[in-house]
Protein backbone atom coordinates (compact mmCIF):
# COMPACT_ATOMS: atom_id res chain seq x y z
CA UNK A 1 0.00 0.00 0.00
CA UNK A 2 1.31 3.47 -0.65
CA UNK A 3 0.63 6.50 1.80
CA UNK A 4 -0.13 8.92 -0.30
CA UNK A 5 -0.56 13.21 0.34
CA UNK A 6 -2.70 15.51 -1.76
CA UNK A 7 -2.37 19.21 -0.91
CA UNK A 8 -5.08 21.39 -2.52
CA UNK A 9 -5.54 25.42 -1.99
CA UNK A 10 -4.18 24.85 1.49
CA UNK A 11 -6.44 21.77 2.27
CA UNK A 12 -4.50 18.47 3.04
CA UNK A 13 -5.96 15.08 2.43
CA UNK A 14 -4.54 11.75 2.85
CA UNK A 15 -4.96 8.73 0.63
CA UNK A 16 -3.97 5.06 0.74
CA UNK A 17 -3.54 3.52 -3.14
CA UNK A 18 -3.00 0.53 -4.09
CA UNK A 19 0.56 0.12 -6.20
CA UNK A 20 -2.13 -1.59 -9.36
CA UNK A 21 -4.26 1.58 -9.09
CA UNK A 22 -5.61 3.44 -12.27
CA UNK A 23 -5.24 6.62 -13.08
CA UNK A 24 -9.18 7.75 -13.55
CA UNK A 25 -9.30 5.76 -10.35
CA UNK A 26 -7.12 8.39 -8.80
CA UNK A 27 -8.10 11.47 -10.40
CA UNK A 28 -11.83 10.29 -8.93
CA UNK A 29 -9.98 9.82 -5.28
CA UNK A 30 -8.59 13.66 -6.24
CA UNK A 31 -12.17 15.06 -7.60
CA UNK A 32 -13.99 13.86 -4.09
CA UNK A 33 -11.34 15.04 -1.68
CA UNK A 34 -10.87 18.83 -3.57
CA UNK A 35 -14.86 18.25 -4.31
CA UNK A 36 -13.94 19.03 -8.08
CA UNK A 37 -17.37 18.66 -10.42
CA UNK A 38 -17.29 16.19 -12.99
CA UNK A 39 -16.50 18.92 -15.29
CA UNK A 40 -13.69 20.59 -13.99
CA UNK A 41 -9.96 20.27 -15.32
CA UNK A 42 -7.13 20.16 -12.52
CA UNK A 43 -3.90 19.43 -12.94
CA UNK A 44 -2.01 16.72 -10.56
CA UNK A 45 1.81 17.01 -9.97
CA UNK A 46 3.83 14.75 -7.34
CA UNK A 47 7.41 15.76 -5.83
CA UNK A 48 10.03 13.51 -7.01
CA UNK A 49 13.36 12.39 -5.16
CA UNK A 50 14.43 15.56 -5.66
CA UNK A 51 11.65 17.93 -4.85
CA UNK A 52 10.61 18.27 -8.21
CA UNK A 53 7.26 18.83 -9.56
CA UNK A 54 6.37 16.74 -12.31
CA UNK A 55 3.09 16.56 -14.34
CA UNK A 56 1.14 13.43 -13.94
CA UNK A 57 -1.17 12.92 -17.27
CA UNK A 58 -0.56 9.49 -18.02
CA UNK A 59 -0.41 5.48 -16.39
CA UNK A 60 3.39 5.74 -17.29
CA UNK A 61 3.69 8.61 -15.59
CA UNK A 62 1.39 7.68 -12.47
CA UNK A 63 3.64 4.16 -12.44
CA UNK A 64 7.05 5.91 -12.69
CA UNK A 65 5.64 8.23 -9.49
CA UNK A 66 4.85 4.81 -7.62
CA UNK A 67 8.69 3.23 -8.67
CA UNK A 68 10.52 5.49 -7.42
CA UNK A 69 8.75 5.98 -4.38
CA UNK A 70 9.35 1.99 -3.98
CA UNK A 71 13.26 2.66 -5.03
CA UNK A 72 14.17 5.77 -2.28
CA UNK A 73 11.94 3.99 0.34
CA UNK A 74 9.88 7.20 0.42
CA UNK A 75 7.68 7.79 3.70
CA UNK A 76 4.87 9.50 1.84
CA UNK A 77 3.99 10.16 -2.08
CA UNK A 78 3.27 14.12 -2.29
CA UNK A 79 0.75 15.35 -4.75
CA UNK A 80 -0.27 18.95 -5.38
CA UNK A 81 -3.60 19.55 -6.99
CA UNK A 82 -4.54 22.55 -9.06
CA UNK A 83 -7.81 23.53 -10.42
CA UNK A 84 -7.31 24.56 -14.47
CA UNK A 85 -4.40 23.65 -16.59
CA UNK A 86 -1.54 25.97 -17.63
CA UNK A 87 -2.01 27.88 -20.52
CA UNK A 88 0.91 27.21 -22.53
CA UNK A 89 4.46 24.94 -21.76
CA UNK A 90 5.94 26.19 -19.04
CA UNK A 91 3.81 28.39 -17.47
CA UNK A 92 2.28 27.83 -13.93
CA UNK A 93 -1.52 26.59 -13.19
CA UNK A 94 -4.03 28.78 -12.01
CA UNK A 95 -3.29 29.58 -8.76
CA UNK A 96 0.37 28.09 -8.15
CA UNK A 97 2.94 30.83 -7.12
CA UNK A 98 5.99 27.94 -7.65
CA UNK A 99 7.05 24.77 -6.29
CA UNK A 100 10.11 24.76 -8.25
CA UNK A 101 12.22 25.66 -4.85
CA UNK A 102 14.47 23.01 -5.73
CA UNK A 103 14.27 23.28 -9.42
CA UNK A 104 13.79 21.35 -12.67
CA UNK A 105 15.83 18.24 -12.24
CA UNK A 106 13.42 16.08 -14.01
CA UNK A 107 14.97 17.48 -17.29
CA UNK A 108 18.43 17.67 -16.03
CA UNK A 109 18.07 14.13 -15.43
CA UNK A 110 17.76 12.78 -18.73
CA UNK A 111 21.05 14.65 -19.43
CA UNK A 112 23.01 12.91 -16.57
CA UNK A 113 23.09 10.92 -13.18
CA UNK A 114 23.48 12.04 -10.17
CA UNK A 115 24.34 10.70 -6.67
CA UNK A 116 22.17 12.76 -4.51
CA UNK A 117 23.61 12.24 -1.10
CA UNK A 118 21.09 12.53 2.50
CA UNK A 119 22.50 15.03 4.90
CA UNK A 120 21.33 14.98 8.61
CA UNK A 121 18.52 17.73 9.51
CA UNK A 122 20.03 20.52 10.84
CA UNK A 123 18.44 23.04 12.99
CA UNK A 124 17.32 26.35 11.86
CA UNK A 125 19.85 28.92 13.48
CA UNK A 126 18.48 31.82 15.41
CA UNK A 127 19.05 35.43 14.02
CA UNK A 128 20.39 38.42 15.84
CA UNK A 129 17.18 40.21 17.82
CA UNK A 130 19.30 42.50 20.45
CA UNK A 131 16.41 44.73 20.41
CA UNK A 132 18.03 46.10 23.58
CA UNK A 133 20.99 46.49 22.06
CA UNK A 134 22.97 43.54 23.39
CA UNK A 135 24.60 41.34 21.32
CA UNK A 136 22.54 37.95 22.93
CA UNK A 137 20.89 35.89 20.88
CA UNK A 138 17.44 34.26 22.19
CA UNK A 139 15.52 31.47 21.12
CA UNK A 140 12.52 30.12 22.35
CA UNK A 141 9.97 26.72 22.36
CA UNK A 142 7.98 26.29 20.55
CA UNK A 143 4.26 27.46 21.51
CA UNK A 144 1.63 25.10 22.65
CA UNK A 145 -1.02 26.05 20.12
CA UNK A 146 -2.32 27.37 16.96
CA UNK A 147 -5.83 27.98 18.08
CA UNK A 148 -8.26 30.56 16.85
CA UNK A 149 -6.89 33.14 19.09
CA UNK A 150 -3.85 31.86 19.20
CA UNK A 151 -0.65 31.81 21.46
CA UNK A 152 2.21 33.75 22.42
CA UNK A 153 5.81 32.31 21.88
CA UNK A 154 8.11 32.40 24.79
CA UNK A 155 9.83 35.08 23.45
CA UNK A 156 8.64 38.11 20.83
CA UNK A 157 5.44 37.86 18.77
CA UNK A 158 2.58 35.25 18.14
CA UNK A 159 -0.68 34.85 16.55
CA UNK A 160 -2.78 36.63 19.38
CA UNK A 161 -0.62 40.39 18.43
CA UNK A 162 -2.03 40.95 14.97
CA UNK A 163 -5.33 40.89 13.59
CA UNK A 164 -5.83 38.91 10.98
CA UNK A 165 -7.69 40.95 7.71
CA UNK A 166 -7.15 39.30 4.66
CA UNK A 167 -5.48 36.70 2.19
CA UNK A 168 -3.67 38.43 -0.54
CA UNK A 169 -1.79 35.60 -1.67
CA UNK A 170 -1.11 31.68 -1.86
CA UNK A 171 1.24 28.98 -3.06
CA UNK A 172 1.85 25.37 -2.59
CA UNK A 173 3.98 25.55 0.54
CA UNK A 174 2.46 28.95 2.16
CA UNK A 175 -0.62 31.08 2.55
CA UNK A 176 0.04 34.91 2.91
CA UNK A 177 -2.11 37.51 4.73
CA UNK A 178 -2.54 40.73 5.28
CA UNK A 179 -2.52 41.60 8.96
CA UNK A 180 -2.08 44.08 11.75
CA UNK A 181 0.03 44.38 14.69
CA UNK A 182 -2.65 45.64 17.17
CA UNK A 183 -0.54 47.30 19.42
CA UNK A 184 0.82 49.72 16.49
CA UNK A 185 -2.10 49.34 13.69
CA UNK A 186 0.67 49.12 11.60
CA UNK A 187 0.11 47.05 8.51
CA UNK A 188 2.49 43.61 7.82
CA UNK A 189 1.88 40.57 5.42
CA UNK A 190 2.33 37.33 7.13
CA UNK A 191 3.66 34.14 5.39
CA UNK A 192 2.10 31.32 6.82
CA UNK A 193 3.85 27.43 5.97
CA UNK A 194 2.62 24.62 7.65
CA UNK A 195 4.89 22.62 9.28
CA UNK A 196 3.81 19.37 7.82
CA UNK A 197 4.64 20.55 4.56
CA UNK A 198 8.64 21.08 5.20
CA UNK A 199 9.50 17.45 5.17
CA UNK A 200 12.75 16.92 4.56
CA UNK A 201 16.24 18.71 5.16
CA UNK A 202 16.08 20.32 1.64
CA UNK A 203 12.69 21.98 2.86
CA UNK A 204 14.87 23.07 6.44
CA UNK A 205 17.72 24.97 4.23
CA UNK A 206 14.93 26.88 2.50
CA UNK A 207 13.14 28.02 5.34
CA UNK A 208 16.58 29.03 7.10
CA UNK A 209 17.92 30.72 3.58
CA UNK A 210 14.34 32.45 3.02
CA UNK A 211 14.82 33.68 6.67
CA UNK A 212 18.35 35.09 6.49
CA UNK A 213 18.09 36.61 3.41
CA UNK A 214 15.07 38.48 4.25
CA UNK A 215 17.23 39.61 7.45
CA UNK A 216 19.69 41.06 5.30
CA UNK A 217 17.42 42.50 2.76
CA UNK A 218 15.87 44.51 5.69
CA UNK A 219 18.40 47.15 4.91
CA UNK A 220 17.99 48.04 1.52
CA UNK A 221 14.85 50.22 0.01
CA UNK A 222 14.68 48.18 -3.11
CA UNK A 223 14.14 44.76 -0.77
CA UNK A 224 11.23 43.07 1.15
CA UNK A 225 12.41 43.41 4.76
CA UNK A 226 11.65 41.00 7.63
CA UNK A 227 9.56 42.41 10.98
CA UNK A 228 9.74 38.60 12.85
CA UNK A 229 9.85 35.28 12.61
CA UNK A 230 7.46 33.10 15.36
CA UNK A 231 5.97 29.56 15.51
CA UNK A 232 3.43 27.49 16.86
CA UNK A 233 3.43 23.42 16.79
CA UNK A 234 1.36 23.71 13.58
CA UNK A 235 3.24 26.45 11.53
CA UNK A 236 5.44 28.92 10.72
CA UNK A 237 5.17 32.57 10.45
CA UNK A 238 7.07 35.28 8.39
CA UNK A 239 5.85 38.56 9.31
CA UNK A 240 7.09 41.21 6.49
CA UNK A 241 6.82 44.45 5.34
CA UNK A 242 3.45 45.31 3.57
CA UNK A 243 4.12 46.52 -0.20
CA UNK A 244 0.49 47.32 -1.44
CA UNK A 245 0.98 48.47 -4.90
CA UNK A 246 1.00 45.32 -6.36
CA UNK A 247 3.20 43.07 -8.12
CA UNK A 248 4.64 43.67 -12.01
CA UNK A 249 2.49 40.41 -13.23
CA UNK A 250 -1.16 42.40 -12.03
CA UNK A 251 -0.13 45.37 -13.60
CA UNK A 252 1.16 43.84 -17.02
CA UNK A 253 -1.69 41.66 -17.40
CA UNK A 254 -3.33 45.38 -17.64
CA UNK A 255 -1.35 47.20 -19.84
CA UNK A 256 0.37 44.29 -22.04
CA UNK A 257 3.33 46.02 -22.32
CA UNK A 258 5.33 49.15 -21.04
CA UNK A 259 6.85 52.14 -22.35
CA UNK A 260 10.85 52.02 -22.52
CA UNK A 261 10.82 54.52 -20.26
CA UNK A 262 9.07 52.67 -17.69
CA UNK A 263 10.94 49.67 -18.16
CA UNK A 264 13.95 51.40 -17.79
CA UNK A 265 13.12 52.79 -14.35
CA UNK A 266 11.91 49.14 -13.00
CA UNK A 267 15.40 47.41 -14.43
CA UNK A 268 17.72 50.06 -12.79
CA UNK A 269 15.99 49.74 -9.36
CA UNK A 270 15.91 45.68 -9.72
CA UNK A 271 19.55 46.17 -10.54
CA UNK A 272 20.76 47.85 -7.79
CA UNK A 273 18.55 45.57 -5.74
CA UNK A 274 20.10 42.57 -7.66
CA UNK A 275 23.78 43.92 -6.67
CA UNK A 276 23.05 44.87 -3.29
CA UNK A 277 22.15 40.97 -2.88
CA UNK A 278 25.31 40.00 -4.90
CA UNK A 279 27.67 42.22 -2.97
CA UNK A 280 26.34 40.16 0.41
CA UNK A 281 26.48 36.79 -1.36
CA UNK A 282 23.43 35.70 -2.30
CA UNK A 283 22.28 34.84 -5.94
CA UNK A 284 18.35 35.57 -6.02
CA UNK A 285 17.51 33.03 -8.74
CA UNK A 286 13.73 33.83 -8.42
CA UNK A 287 13.49 36.82 -10.83
CA UNK A 288 10.26 37.52 -12.17
CA UNK A 289 7.26 39.59 -12.44
CA UNK A 290 5.55 38.46 -10.12
CA UNK A 291 8.24 38.79 -7.24
CA UNK A 292 8.50 42.49 -8.33
CA UNK A 293 6.09 44.54 -5.86
CA UNK A 294 5.39 48.20 -6.38
CA UNK A 295 5.23 50.23 -3.28
CA UNK A 296 2.45 53.27 -2.52
CA UNK A 297 4.85 55.89 -4.46
CA UNK A 298 5.39 53.16 -7.28
CA UNK A 299 9.02 52.06 -6.53
CA UNK A 300 10.22 48.28 -6.73
CA UNK A 301 11.06 46.26 -3.94
CA UNK A 302 11.65 42.28 -4.86
CA UNK A 303 10.50 39.64 -2.63
CA UNK A 304 9.94 35.81 -2.13
CA UNK A 305 13.72 34.83 -1.15
CA UNK A 306 13.18 31.07 -0.92
CA UNK A 307 15.57 30.01 -3.80
CA UNK A 308 18.42 32.26 -2.72
CA UNK A 309 21.70 30.50 -3.02
CA UNK A 310 24.23 32.29 -0.06
CA UNK A 311 27.91 32.46 0.50
CA UNK A 312 28.88 32.77 -3.08
CA UNK A 313 31.59 35.39 -3.51
CA UNK A 314 33.01 36.50 -7.00
CA UNK A 315 34.26 34.07 -9.15
CA UNK A 316 32.55 31.30 -6.79
CA UNK A 317 29.92 29.34 -8.48
CA UNK A 318 26.67 26.66 -7.21
CA UNK A 319 25.49 24.10 -9.90
CA UNK A 320 21.60 23.48 -7.88
CA UNK A 321 19.01 23.03 -11.07
CA UNK A 322 16.67 25.53 -10.18
CA UNK A 323 14.32 28.28 -11.16
CA UNK A 324 10.82 29.16 -12.52
CA UNK A 325 10.82 27.50 -15.95
CA UNK A 326 10.52 30.62 -18.34
CA UNK A 327 13.41 32.60 -16.63
CA UNK A 328 16.38 29.82 -16.12
CA UNK A 329 19.48 30.69 -17.91
CA UNK A 330 20.95 27.87 -20.56
CA UNK A 331 23.81 27.09 -17.99
CA UNK A 332 21.18 25.57 -15.66
CA UNK A 333 19.92 23.82 -18.18
CA UNK A 334 23.43 22.92 -19.56
CA UNK A 335 24.22 21.32 -15.84
CA UNK A 336 27.41 23.63 -15.76
CA UNK A 337 28.22 25.32 -12.90
CA UNK A 338 27.15 29.12 -12.52
CA UNK A 339 27.26 32.35 -10.58
CA UNK A 340 25.67 35.64 -10.67
CA UNK A 341 25.23 35.47 -14.49
CA UNK A 342 21.47 33.70 -13.62
CA UNK A 343 20.11 37.32 -12.58
CA UNK A 344 21.24 38.96 -15.02
CA UNK A 345 19.79 36.77 -17.65
CA UNK A 346 16.84 36.91 -16.00
CA UNK A 347 16.63 40.54 -16.07
CA UNK A 348 17.06 40.54 -19.50
CA UNK A 349 13.76 37.93 -19.77
CA UNK A 350 11.82 40.31 -17.66
CA UNK A 351 12.81 43.37 -19.32
CA UNK A 352 12.02 41.30 -22.51
CA UNK A 353 8.45 40.81 -20.71
CA UNK A 354 7.59 44.27 -20.07
CA UNK A 355 8.57 46.37 -23.59
CA UNK A 356 7.70 43.56 -26.09
CA UNK A 357 4.77 42.30 -23.62
CA UNK A 358 5.08 38.91 -24.16
CA UNK A 359 8.16 35.65 -23.17
CA UNK A 360 10.98 36.01 -25.62
CA UNK A 361 10.26 32.03 -25.41
CA UNK A 362 6.60 32.06 -26.37
CA UNK A 363 5.83 29.23 -28.28
CA UNK A 364 2.95 30.40 -30.95
CA UNK A 365 0.76 28.31 -32.18
CA UNK A 366 2.14 25.09 -30.98
CA UNK A 367 -0.08 24.08 -28.33
CA UNK A 368 -1.83 21.18 -29.95
CA UNK A 369 1.17 19.48 -30.40
CA UNK A 370 1.64 17.57 -27.09
CA UNK A 371 5.20 16.93 -27.40
CA UNK A 372 5.72 21.01 -27.67
CA UNK A 373 3.42 21.25 -24.78
CA UNK A 374 6.16 20.21 -22.24
CA UNK A 375 9.21 21.65 -20.20
CA UNK A 376 11.18 20.10 -21.83
CA UNK A 377 10.33 21.48 -25.14
CA UNK A 378 10.56 25.28 -23.78
CA UNK A 379 13.72 24.08 -22.39
CA UNK A 380 14.72 22.51 -25.55
CA UNK A 381 13.59 26.39 -26.60
CA UNK A 382 15.80 28.56 -24.26
CA UNK A 383 19.00 26.35 -25.49
CA UNK A 384 18.53 27.04 -29.11
CA UNK A 385 16.07 29.60 -30.22
CA UNK A 386 17.48 32.64 -31.34
CA UNK A 387 15.96 35.21 -29.91
CA UNK A 388 14.33 37.73 -31.81
CA UNK A 389 13.67 41.57 -30.34
CA UNK A 390 10.57 43.57 -31.97
CA UNK A 391 11.65 46.03 -34.42
CA UNK A 392 9.46 48.50 -32.44
CA UNK A 393 11.71 48.93 -29.25
CA UNK A 394 14.59 51.35 -29.93
CA UNK A 395 18.27 50.55 -30.85
CA UNK A 396 19.58 50.70 -26.93
CA UNK A 397 16.80 48.68 -25.77
CA UNK A 398 17.50 45.66 -28.27
CA UNK A 399 21.40 46.45 -27.53
CA UNK A 400 20.18 45.85 -23.55
CA UNK A 401 18.37 42.66 -24.12
CA UNK A 402 20.78 41.58 -26.36
CA UNK A 403 23.41 41.91 -23.77
CA UNK A 404 21.25 40.29 -20.90
CA UNK A 405 20.08 37.31 -23.03
CA UNK A 406 23.51 36.29 -24.60
CA UNK A 407 23.22 32.38 -23.96
CA UNK A 408 27.03 32.55 -23.06
CA UNK A 409 27.44 33.79 -19.57
CA UNK A 410 31.24 35.13 -19.82
CA UNK A 411 29.67 37.70 -22.61
CA UNK A 412 26.40 38.19 -20.79
CA UNK A 413 26.21 41.94 -19.55
CA UNK A 414 26.84 42.27 -16.15
CA UNK A 415 28.87 39.75 -16.14
CA UNK A 416 32.59 40.36 -16.91
CA UNK A 417 34.48 39.61 -12.82
CA UNK A 418 35.97 42.68 -13.01
CA UNK A 419 33.57 45.54 -14.71
CA UNK A 420 30.09 43.60 -14.95
CA UNK A 421 28.28 46.21 -12.81
CA UNK A 422 30.01 49.01 -14.13
CA UNK A 423 29.34 47.61 -17.51
CA UNK A 424 25.46 47.83 -17.08
CA UNK A 425 25.14 51.31 -15.76
CA UNK A 426 27.58 52.46 -18.16
CA UNK A 427 25.15 51.07 -21.27
CA UNK A 428 23.51 53.51 -23.61
CA UNK A 429 19.84 52.11 -22.29
CA UNK A 430 20.45 53.29 -18.94
CA UNK A 431 22.61 56.47 -19.94
CA UNK A 432 19.94 58.80 -18.63
CA UNK A 433 19.47 57.15 -15.06
CA UNK A 434 21.04 59.24 -12.03
CA UNK A 435 22.23 55.87 -10.21
CA UNK A 436 22.97 58.29 -7.00
CA UNK A 437 19.19 59.71 -7.17
CA UNK A 438 17.83 56.37 -8.33
CA UNK A 439 19.36 54.95 -5.16
CA UNK A 440 17.79 57.89 -2.48
CA UNK A 441 14.36 57.13 -4.06
CA UNK A 442 14.78 60.64 -5.84
CA UNK A 443 13.48 59.63 -9.09
CA UNK A 444 9.96 59.84 -9.70
CA UNK A 445 8.33 56.61 -10.34
CA UNK A 446 6.42 56.91 -13.85
CA UNK A 447 3.63 55.15 -12.18
CA UNK A 448 1.71 55.72 -8.94
CA UNK A 449 -0.05 52.52 -7.90
CA UNK A 450 -4.15 53.55 -7.78
CA UNK A 451 -4.85 53.34 -4.05
CA UNK A 452 -8.74 53.34 -2.78
CA UNK A 453 -7.27 53.49 1.23
CA UNK A 454 -4.09 52.63 2.78
CA UNK A 455 -4.59 48.74 2.13
CA UNK A 456 -4.62 48.87 -1.72
CA UNK A 457 -6.16 45.39 -1.38
CA UNK A 458 -7.24 46.90 -5.34
CA UNK A 459 -3.86 45.97 -6.49
CA UNK A 460 -4.13 41.78 -5.39
CA UNK A 461 -5.71 39.57 -7.49
CA UNK A 462 -9.78 38.88 -5.95
CA UNK A 463 -9.51 35.28 -5.93
CA UNK A 464 -6.89 35.86 -2.78
CA UNK A 465 -8.68 38.67 -1.54
CA UNK A 466 -12.36 37.44 -1.37
CA UNK A 467 -10.95 34.11 0.52
CA UNK A 468 -11.96 33.31 4.10
CA UNK A 469 -9.20 34.95 6.65
CA UNK A 470 -8.80 31.67 8.83
CA UNK A 471 -5.82 29.28 9.76
CA UNK A 472 -7.34 26.13 9.01
CA UNK A 473 -7.63 23.31 11.45
CA UNK A 474 -4.58 20.58 11.49
CA UNK A 475 -5.14 17.37 12.13
CA UNK A 476 -3.88 16.56 16.12
CA UNK A 477 -1.83 13.33 14.60
CA UNK A 478 -0.18 15.24 12.08
CA UNK A 479 0.90 17.43 14.29
CA UNK A 480 2.51 14.97 16.79
CA UNK A 481 4.63 13.65 14.14
CA UNK A 482 6.45 16.71 13.31
CA UNK A 483 9.62 16.86 14.31
CA UNK A 484 9.67 20.31 16.43
CA UNK A 485 13.47 20.10 17.42
CA UNK A 486 13.74 21.00 13.16
CA UNK A 487 12.38 24.56 14.02
CA UNK A 488 14.51 25.42 17.24
CA UNK A 489 15.78 29.14 16.78
CA UNK A 490 13.34 29.82 14.37
CA UNK A 491 12.14 33.34 16.33
CA UNK A 492 13.12 36.76 15.83
CA UNK A 493 12.59 39.87 15.87
CA UNK A 494 14.28 43.20 13.66
CA UNK A 495 14.85 45.53 15.24
CA UNK A 496 15.72 48.14 12.25
CA UNK A 497 11.94 47.80 10.94
CA UNK A 498 10.23 48.22 14.62
CA UNK A 499 9.24 51.34 15.79
CA UNK A 500 10.25 51.68 19.40
CA UNK A 501 6.46 50.79 20.14
CA UNK A 502 6.75 47.52 18.84
CA UNK A 503 9.63 46.53 21.13
CA UNK A 504 9.19 43.88 23.36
Amino acid sequence: MIRAKGSYNGHVFRMQLEPTVQLDDLWNQVRINCSFSDAQMFTVKWLDDEGDPCTISSQLELSEAFRLYDVNEEDTLSFHIYAGIPQEPGHLCPGEQKIYRHGARRWLKKKMKRFKSRRPRIPIQSGPINVDGSDERRGSQASTGDTAQGNKATTGFGISDFEMLKVIGRGSYAKVLLVKLKKTSKMYAMKVIKKELVTDEEDIDWVQTEKHVFETASVYPFLVGLHSCFQTPERLFFVIEYVNGGDLMFHMQRQRKLPEEHARFYAAEIILALHFLHEKGIIYRDLKLDNVLLDSDGHIKLTDYGMCKEGIRNGDTTSTFCGTPNYIAPEILRGEDYGFSVDWWALGVLMFEMMAGRSPFDIVGMTDNPDQNTEDYLFQVILEKVIRIPRSLSVKASSVLKGFLNKIPQDRLGCNSETGFQDILDHAFFRSIDWDLLHAKQVVPPYKPNLVDDLGLDNFDRQFTQEPVQLTPTDAQTTNKIDQSDFEGFEYINPLLMTSEDAV
